[in-house]
Protein backbone atom coordinates (compact mmCIF):
# COMPACT_ATOMS: atom_id res chain seq x y z
CA UNK A 1 0.00 0.00 0.00
CA UNK A 2 1.42 3.31 -1.48
CA UNK A 3 2.20 5.89 1.36
CA UNK A 4 -0.14 8.58 -0.64
CA UNK A 5 -2.89 5.90 -0.56
CA UNK A 6 -2.99 5.84 3.16
CA UNK A 7 -2.20 9.93 3.15
CA UNK A 8 -5.23 10.60 0.75
CA UNK A 9 -7.38 7.43 3.14
CA UNK A 10 -6.43 9.65 6.86
CA UNK A 11 -7.50 12.97 5.08
CA UNK A 12 -11.11 11.28 4.10
CA UNK A 13 -11.34 9.87 7.41
CA UNK A 14 -10.50 13.54 9.49
CA UNK A 15 -12.31 15.38 6.79
CA UNK A 16 -16.14 14.96 8.54
CA UNK A 17 -14.09 16.57 11.56
CA UNK A 18 -12.97 19.66 9.91
CA UNK A 19 -14.11 22.62 8.66
CA UNK A 20 -13.08 22.28 4.23
CA UNK A 21 -15.87 23.57 2.61
CA UNK A 22 -18.60 22.77 5.55
CA UNK A 23 -20.18 23.51 8.30
CA UNK A 24 -19.44 22.14 11.35
CA UNK A 25 -21.45 22.90 14.66
CA UNK A 26 -19.58 25.46 16.82
CA UNK A 27 -22.37 25.91 20.06
CA UNK A 28 -23.02 28.65 22.25
CA UNK A 29 -19.97 30.82 21.77
CA UNK A 30 -17.52 31.62 24.50
CA UNK A 31 -16.87 35.28 23.70
CA UNK A 32 -14.74 36.01 26.84
CA UNK A 33 -12.26 33.15 25.78
CA UNK A 34 -12.31 33.84 22.38
CA UNK A 35 -11.21 37.35 22.92
CA UNK A 36 -8.74 36.11 25.42
CA UNK A 37 -7.62 34.21 22.09
CA UNK A 38 -7.43 36.69 19.42
CA UNK A 39 -5.31 38.87 21.62
CA UNK A 40 -2.89 36.15 19.94
CA UNK A 41 -4.08 35.89 16.84
CA UNK A 42 -0.83 35.18 14.47
CA UNK A 43 1.53 34.94 17.13
CA UNK A 44 4.24 32.41 17.29
CA UNK A 45 3.30 31.55 20.66
CA UNK A 46 1.58 28.03 21.09
CA UNK A 47 -1.67 28.61 22.65
CA UNK A 48 -2.09 26.27 25.09
CA UNK A 49 -5.80 25.66 26.55
CA UNK A 50 -6.42 23.73 29.97
CA UNK A 51 -9.28 22.32 32.01
CA UNK A 52 -11.41 19.81 32.97
CA UNK A 53 -13.01 17.27 30.82
CA UNK A 54 -16.21 18.31 29.24
CA UNK A 55 -16.14 22.72 29.97
CA UNK A 56 -16.46 23.07 26.48
CA UNK A 57 -12.47 23.22 25.52
CA UNK A 58 -13.34 21.39 21.79
CA UNK A 59 -16.02 24.29 21.13
CA UNK A 60 -13.79 27.32 22.03
CA UNK A 61 -11.03 25.69 19.66
CA UNK A 62 -14.36 25.39 16.74
CA UNK A 63 -15.38 28.72 17.58
CA UNK A 64 -12.05 30.39 17.08
CA UNK A 65 -12.08 28.18 13.37
CA UNK A 66 -15.50 29.96 12.50
CA UNK A 67 -14.44 33.29 13.37
CA UNK A 68 -11.48 32.53 10.85
CA UNK A 69 -13.23 31.61 8.19
CA UNK A 70 -15.79 34.32 8.58
CA UNK A 71 -12.80 36.35 8.99
CA UNK A 72 -10.96 35.34 5.26
CA UNK A 73 -8.82 32.62 6.08
CA UNK A 74 -9.78 29.89 4.32
CA UNK A 75 -11.03 26.49 5.90
CA UNK A 76 -8.56 24.29 4.27
CA UNK A 77 -6.17 26.65 5.90
CA UNK A 78 -7.48 25.43 9.56
CA UNK A 79 -6.63 21.54 10.66
CA UNK A 80 -8.57 20.16 13.59
CA UNK A 81 -6.86 17.15 14.93
CA UNK A 82 -9.11 15.36 18.11
CA UNK A 83 -7.48 12.31 19.74
CA UNK A 84 -10.74 11.31 21.53
CA UNK A 85 -11.85 10.10 18.30
CA UNK A 86 -10.91 6.95 17.00
CA UNK A 87 -10.49 7.98 13.32
CA UNK A 88 -7.34 9.92 14.40
CA UNK A 89 -5.76 6.65 16.25
CA UNK A 90 -3.05 6.57 13.21
CA UNK A 91 -1.82 9.20 14.68
CA UNK A 92 0.27 7.39 17.36
CA UNK A 93 3.60 9.33 18.15
CA UNK A 94 5.03 12.78 17.69
CA UNK A 95 6.53 11.97 14.04
CA UNK A 96 3.44 10.43 12.83
CA UNK A 97 1.74 14.11 13.91
CA UNK A 98 4.43 15.43 12.21
CA UNK A 99 4.15 13.51 8.83
CA UNK A 100 0.36 14.78 8.56
CA UNK A 101 1.24 18.65 9.15
CA UNK A 102 3.75 18.17 6.44
CA UNK A 103 1.62 15.79 3.85
CA UNK A 104 -0.99 18.68 4.61
CA UNK A 105 0.51 21.21 3.25
CA UNK A 106 1.66 19.68 0.05
CA UNK A 107 -2.09 17.75 -0.05
CA UNK A 108 -3.87 20.90 0.22
CA UNK A 109 -0.89 23.39 -1.37
CA UNK A 110 -1.69 25.38 1.79
CA UNK A 111 -0.47 29.24 1.13
CA UNK A 112 0.02 31.66 3.68
CA UNK A 113 -0.43 30.97 7.32
CA UNK A 114 -1.84 27.18 8.46
CA UNK A 115 -3.74 27.17 11.90
CA UNK A 116 -3.31 24.00 13.74
CA UNK A 117 -6.03 22.62 16.32
CA UNK A 118 -5.13 19.29 18.64
CA UNK A 119 -7.70 18.35 20.82
CA UNK A 120 -6.11 15.89 23.94
CA UNK A 121 -2.62 15.85 22.71
CA UNK A 122 -1.38 14.29 26.18
CA UNK A 123 -2.80 11.12 23.54
CA UNK A 124 0.30 11.67 21.44
CA UNK A 125 3.34 10.58 22.25
CA UNK A 126 6.53 12.21 22.68
CA UNK A 127 3.99 14.90 21.83
CA UNK A 128 6.46 18.18 22.81
CA UNK A 129 9.01 17.28 20.24
CA UNK A 130 6.81 17.75 17.53
CA UNK A 131 5.37 21.02 19.64
CA UNK A 132 9.05 22.50 20.16
CA UNK A 133 9.84 21.59 16.60
CA UNK A 134 6.82 23.34 14.85
CA UNK A 135 6.96 26.41 17.57
CA UNK A 136 10.84 27.40 16.81
CA UNK A 137 10.51 26.71 12.76
CA UNK A 138 11.01 30.25 11.21
CA UNK A 139 10.62 28.23 8.00
CA UNK A 140 7.02 27.89 8.59
CA UNK A 141 4.00 29.97 9.14
CA UNK A 142 2.10 28.23 11.81
CA UNK A 143 -0.25 29.23 14.71
CA UNK A 144 -0.47 26.08 17.32
CA UNK A 145 -3.40 25.23 19.85
CA UNK A 146 -3.01 22.47 22.18
CA UNK A 147 -6.01 21.42 24.48
CA UNK A 148 -5.60 18.78 27.38
CA UNK A 149 -7.32 17.78 30.72
CA UNK A 150 -4.31 17.77 32.92
CA UNK A 151 -2.88 20.42 35.20
CA UNK A 152 0.67 19.11 34.36
CA UNK A 153 0.36 19.07 30.52
CA UNK A 154 3.20 22.53 30.57
CA UNK A 155 5.14 20.34 33.36
CA UNK A 156 8.64 19.48 32.99
CA UNK A 157 10.74 18.92 29.60
CA UNK A 158 7.59 20.85 27.37
CA UNK A 159 7.98 23.89 30.15
CA UNK A 160 11.38 24.54 29.77
CA UNK A 161 11.19 23.54 25.89
CA UNK A 162 9.12 26.30 25.63
CA UNK A 163 9.83 28.96 27.95
CA UNK A 164 8.45 31.89 27.45
CA UNK A 165 7.11 30.54 23.85
CA UNK A 166 3.83 29.38 24.88
CA UNK A 167 0.38 31.94 26.51
CA UNK A 168 -1.93 28.80 28.76
CA UNK A 169 -5.82 29.45 29.14
CA UNK A 170 -7.88 27.73 31.79
CA UNK A 171 -11.34 26.81 30.27
CA UNK A 172 -14.06 26.64 33.00
CA UNK A 173 -18.02 26.09 33.02
CA UNK A 174 -20.50 28.36 32.29
CA UNK A 175 -20.06 32.24 34.14
CA UNK A 176 -23.71 33.07 35.33
CA UNK A 177 -23.76 35.48 32.41
CA UNK A 178 -23.75 32.70 29.61
CA UNK A 179 -25.73 30.19 31.92
CA UNK A 180 -28.29 33.34 31.77
CA UNK A 181 -28.11 33.74 28.57
CA UNK A 182 -28.29 30.64 27.32
CA UNK A 183 -31.13 29.67 29.19
CA UNK A 184 -32.55 32.76 28.47
CA UNK A 185 -33.16 34.15 32.14
CA UNK A 186 -32.63 36.98 33.77
CA UNK A 187 -30.08 37.62 36.70
CA UNK A 188 -31.79 37.82 39.83
CA UNK A 189 -31.34 35.53 43.08
CA UNK A 190 -34.15 32.58 42.31
CA UNK A 191 -32.16 31.78 38.85
CA UNK A 192 -28.49 31.91 40.89
CA UNK A 193 -29.96 29.95 43.19
CA UNK A 194 -30.86 27.45 40.35
CA UNK A 195 -27.76 27.97 38.62
CA UNK A 196 -25.70 26.70 42.09
CA UNK A 197 -28.03 24.16 42.25
CA UNK A 198 -28.13 22.58 38.21
CA UNK A 199 -24.16 23.02 37.87
CA UNK A 200 -23.03 24.87 34.61
CA UNK A 201 -21.17 22.27 32.63
CA UNK A 202 -22.17 22.62 28.71
CA UNK A 203 -23.60 19.67 28.24
CA UNK A 204 -26.08 19.53 31.45
CA UNK A 205 -27.87 22.03 29.32
CA UNK A 206 -29.19 19.08 26.95
CA UNK A 207 -30.68 16.85 29.40
CA UNK A 208 -33.99 16.99 29.76
CA UNK A 209 -34.06 15.53 33.23
CA UNK A 210 -32.40 14.81 36.75
CA UNK A 211 -32.08 11.31 35.95
CA UNK A 212 -30.34 11.96 32.83
CA UNK A 213 -28.22 14.64 34.50
CA UNK A 214 -27.17 12.32 36.88
CA UNK A 215 -26.34 9.58 34.63
CA UNK A 216 -23.80 12.03 33.25
CA UNK A 217 -22.16 13.55 35.77
CA UNK A 218 -21.34 10.13 37.47
CA UNK A 219 -20.38 8.93 34.01
CA UNK A 220 -17.94 12.37 33.40
CA UNK A 221 -16.71 11.14 37.23
CA UNK A 222 -15.59 7.63 36.59
CA UNK A 223 -14.37 8.98 33.36
CA UNK A 224 -11.99 11.45 35.14
CA UNK A 225 -11.08 9.34 37.87
CA UNK A 226 -10.54 5.89 35.95
CA UNK A 227 -9.18 7.27 32.56
CA UNK A 228 -7.33 10.66 33.73
CA UNK A 229 -6.43 9.69 37.22
CA UNK A 230 -6.23 5.50 37.26
CA UNK A 231 -4.66 4.55 33.98
CA UNK A 232 -2.26 7.62 33.93
CA UNK A 233 -0.98 7.64 37.25
CA UNK A 234 -1.50 3.32 37.42
CA UNK A 235 -3.24 3.67 40.96
CA UNK A 236 -3.36 0.89 42.76
CA UNK A 237 -6.24 1.51 45.61
CA UNK A 238 -8.69 3.20 43.16
CA UNK A 239 -11.30 2.72 46.30
CA UNK A 240 -9.71 4.62 48.30
CA UNK A 241 -9.37 7.87 45.59
CA UNK A 242 -13.05 7.42 45.37
CA UNK A 243 -13.65 7.82 49.21
CA UNK A 244 -10.92 11.14 48.78
CA UNK A 245 -13.20 12.26 46.13
CA UNK A 246 -15.94 11.96 48.28
CA UNK A 247 -14.64 13.20 51.24
CA UNK A 248 -13.54 16.75 49.20
CA UNK A 249 -16.85 16.81 47.88
CA UNK A 250 -18.58 16.82 51.37
CA UNK A 251 -15.76 19.35 52.60
CA UNK A 252 -15.81 22.07 50.34
CA UNK A 253 -15.04 25.38 51.87
CA UNK A 254 -13.90 23.80 54.50
CA UNK A 255 -10.33 24.34 55.68
CA UNK A 256 -8.36 21.26 56.04
CA UNK A 257 -5.03 18.96 55.53
CA UNK A 258 -3.58 15.65 54.81
CA UNK A 259 -3.34 15.37 58.28
CA UNK A 260 -7.36 16.04 58.78
CA UNK A 261 -7.72 12.80 56.03
CA UNK A 262 -5.40 10.33 57.73
CA UNK A 263 -7.45 11.37 60.92
CA UNK A 264 -10.29 10.20 59.38
CA UNK A 265 -9.37 7.19 57.56
CA UNK A 266 -8.02 6.45 60.90
CA UNK A 267 -11.49 6.08 62.11
CA UNK A 268 -12.75 4.08 59.51
CA UNK A 269 -10.04 1.26 60.49
CA UNK A 270 -8.66 2.25 56.70
CA UNK A 271 -5.06 1.71 56.33
CA UNK A 272 -3.10 4.26 54.13
CA UNK A 273 -0.17 6.58 54.56
CA UNK A 274 0.22 10.04 54.22
CA UNK A 275 2.39 10.24 50.92
CA UNK A 276 -0.41 8.16 49.33
CA UNK A 277 -2.83 10.63 50.40
CA UNK A 278 -1.07 13.75 49.25
CA UNK A 279 -0.60 11.86 45.96
CA UNK A 280 -4.21 10.99 45.69
CA UNK A 281 -5.53 14.55 46.50
CA UNK A 282 -2.56 16.17 43.98
CA UNK A 283 -4.02 13.66 40.82
CA UNK A 284 -7.69 14.92 41.41
CA UNK A 285 -6.53 18.78 41.72
CA UNK A 286 -4.57 18.06 38.38
CA UNK A 287 -7.97 16.50 36.22
CA UNK A 288 -9.56 20.58 37.24
CA UNK A 289 -12.20 18.75 38.65
CA UNK A 290 -11.10 19.95 42.30
CA UNK A 291 -9.04 23.27 42.82
CA UNK A 292 -6.67 23.92 45.60
CA UNK A 293 -6.73 26.93 47.34
CA UNK A 294 -3.97 28.19 49.63
CA UNK A 295 -4.11 30.26 52.71
CA UNK A 296 -2.18 33.63 52.22
CA UNK A 297 -0.99 35.30 55.50
CA UNK A 298 -1.88 38.93 54.87
CA UNK A 299 0.32 40.54 57.42
CA UNK A 300 3.43 39.03 56.29
CA UNK A 301 2.54 38.77 52.77
CA UNK A 302 3.53 35.17 52.17
CA UNK A 303 1.71 31.71 51.67
CA UNK A 304 0.83 29.71 54.87
CA UNK A 305 1.74 25.82 54.88
CA UNK A 306 -0.45 23.38 56.51
CA UNK A 307 -4.25 23.60 56.44
CA UNK A 308 -5.93 24.72 52.29
CA UNK A 309 -9.59 24.72 51.32
CA UNK A 310 -10.73 23.10 48.35
CA UNK A 311 -13.74 24.22 45.91
CA UNK A 312 -15.48 21.58 43.04
CA UNK A 313 -14.85 22.68 39.18
CA UNK A 314 -18.85 22.41 39.28
CA UNK A 315 -21.48 22.16 42.11
CA UNK A 316 -23.13 20.04 39.58
CA UNK A 317 -20.38 16.76 41.63
CA UNK A 318 -21.57 17.82 44.82
CA UNK A 319 -25.69 18.47 43.49
CA UNK A 320 -26.14 15.33 41.86
CA UNK A 321 -23.80 12.73 43.26
CA UNK A 322 -25.00 13.64 46.55
CA UNK A 323 -27.88 15.36 46.62
CA UNK A 324 -29.20 12.96 49.74
CA UNK A 325 -26.66 15.09 51.99
CA UNK A 326 -27.89 18.03 54.18
CA UNK A 327 -26.43 21.03 51.83
CA UNK A 328 -24.83 23.85 53.36
CA UNK A 329 -25.95 26.63 51.91
CA UNK A 330 -22.83 28.87 52.91
CA UNK A 331 -20.12 26.63 51.56
CA UNK A 332 -21.93 26.21 48.13
CA UNK A 333 -22.55 29.82 47.75
CA UNK A 334 -18.67 30.35 48.43
CA UNK A 335 -17.85 27.63 46.33
CA UNK A 336 -19.44 29.18 43.55
CA UNK A 337 -18.30 32.83 44.58
CA UNK A 338 -14.73 31.05 44.24
CA UNK A 339 -15.30 30.04 40.84
CA UNK A 340 -16.69 33.39 39.80
CA UNK A 341 -13.66 34.85 40.60
CA UNK A 342 -12.08 32.16 38.32
CA UNK A 343 -13.80 32.94 35.86
CA UNK A 344 -13.20 36.72 35.58
CA UNK A 345 -9.60 35.90 35.33
CA UNK A 346 -8.84 36.69 39.09
CA UNK A 347 -6.14 34.92 41.46
CA UNK A 348 -7.69 32.93 44.21
CA UNK A 349 -6.28 32.79 47.83
CA UNK A 350 -7.39 32.25 51.58
CA UNK A 351 -7.18 35.24 54.03
CA UNK A 352 -5.24 34.63 57.04
CA UNK A 353 -4.92 37.31 59.67
CA UNK A 354 -3.79 36.27 63.11
CA UNK A 355 -7.28 34.66 64.89
CA UNK A 356 -9.31 36.04 61.61
CA UNK A 357 -10.14 34.85 58.09
CA UNK A 358 -10.93 36.81 55.05
CA UNK A 359 -13.08 34.38 52.61
CA UNK A 360 -10.83 35.45 49.29
CA UNK A 361 -8.38 37.40 48.61
CA UNK A 362 -8.27 37.73 44.72
CA UNK A 363 -6.20 39.87 42.74
CA UNK A 364 -5.62 40.80 39.17
CA UNK A 365 -3.65 43.27 37.17
CA UNK A 366 -1.63 44.39 41.04
CA UNK A 367 -5.19 45.04 42.03
CA UNK A 368 -5.97 43.77 45.26
CA UNK A 369 -9.79 42.80 46.65
CA UNK A 370 -10.99 41.31 49.88
CA UNK A 371 -14.12 39.39 49.95
CA UNK A 372 -16.33 38.19 52.82
CA UNK A 373 -19.49 35.47 51.23
CA UNK A 374 -22.46 35.14 53.44
CA UNK A 375 -25.33 33.29 52.50
CA UNK A 376 -27.49 35.83 54.52
CA UNK A 377 -26.60 39.30 56.44
CA UNK A 378 -30.07 39.10 58.09
CA UNK A 379 -28.58 37.95 61.42
CA UNK A 380 -26.99 40.56 63.24
CA UNK A 381 -24.19 37.80 64.38
CA UNK A 382 -23.41 37.24 61.08
CA UNK A 383 -23.44 40.74 59.75
CA UNK A 384 -20.95 41.78 62.44
CA UNK A 385 -18.45 39.14 62.30
CA UNK A 386 -18.14 39.55 58.02
CA UNK A 387 -18.40 43.17 58.27
CA UNK A 388 -16.16 43.27 61.25
CA UNK A 389 -13.55 41.04 59.66
CA UNK A 390 -13.12 43.68 56.50
CA UNK A 391 -12.93 46.79 58.35
CA UNK A 392 -10.20 45.04 60.94
CA UNK A 393 -7.86 45.18 57.57
CA UNK A 394 -6.45 48.43 57.71
CA UNK A 395 -5.20 49.47 54.19
CA UNK A 396 -7.36 50.99 51.54
CA UNK A 397 -7.85 47.73 49.50
CA UNK A 398 -11.43 47.68 47.83
CA UNK A 399 -13.41 45.35 50.04
CA UNK A 400 -16.82 43.19 49.46
CA UNK A 401 -19.09 41.01 50.73
CA UNK A 402 -20.86 38.91 48.79
CA UNK A 403 -24.50 37.66 49.89
CA UNK A 404 -27.94 36.15 48.47
CA UNK A 405 -29.54 38.65 50.19
CA UNK A 406 -31.82 40.89 48.09
CA UNK A 407 -32.00 43.60 50.78
CA UNK A 408 -30.24 47.16 49.43
CA UNK A 409 -27.16 47.01 51.61
CA UNK A 410 -25.01 50.18 51.16
CA UNK A 411 -21.55 51.10 51.30
CA UNK A 412 -20.31 51.64 54.31
CA UNK A 413 -16.59 52.03 55.36
CA UNK A 414 -15.14 51.43 52.12
CA UNK A 415 -17.13 48.16 51.73
CA UNK A 416 -19.65 47.43 49.15
CA UNK A 417 -22.12 44.49 49.53
CA UNK A 418 -23.27 42.87 45.89
CA UNK A 419 -25.91 40.14 45.66
CA UNK A 420 -24.20 36.87 44.56
CA UNK A 421 -26.07 36.98 40.98
CA UNK A 422 -24.73 40.82 40.83
CA UNK A 423 -20.75 40.27 41.27
CA UNK A 424 -19.64 39.25 37.43
CA UNK A 425 -21.12 42.44 36.45
CA UNK A 426 -19.03 44.39 39.48
CA UNK A 427 -16.17 43.23 38.64
CA UNK A 428 -16.46 44.88 34.97
CA UNK A 429 -15.77 47.48 36.66
CA UNK A 430 -12.85 47.09 39.11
Amino acid sequence: MSNQYIMTENFNKIAKYNFWNQTIKTGFVRQNYLDQLLQFKDSRLVKVLVGQRRVGKSYVLRQYIQHLINTGVSSQNTLYINKEFTDFDFLENYQDLNALIQDYLIHFKIEGRLYVFIDEIQQIEDWERIVNSLSQDFTLAIDLFITGSNSELLSGELASLLSGRYVKFEILPFRFEEYCSFQKKEKSRKNYSRFMKEGALPELFHLPTDESKNHYVSSLKDTIILRDIVQRFSIKDTALLLDIFNYVVNNVSNLFSVNNLMNYFESKKRKTNYETLANYLNYLNQTFVIHKCERYDIKGKELLSGTVKYYLNDLAFRNYLFGTAPPSFGNLLENSIYLDFLKSNFKVQVGAMRNKEIDFVVTRNNSILFVQVAYTLENEETYNREFGNLISLKNNNPKLIVTMDELPYEEKDGIYFVPAWELEAFLKKF
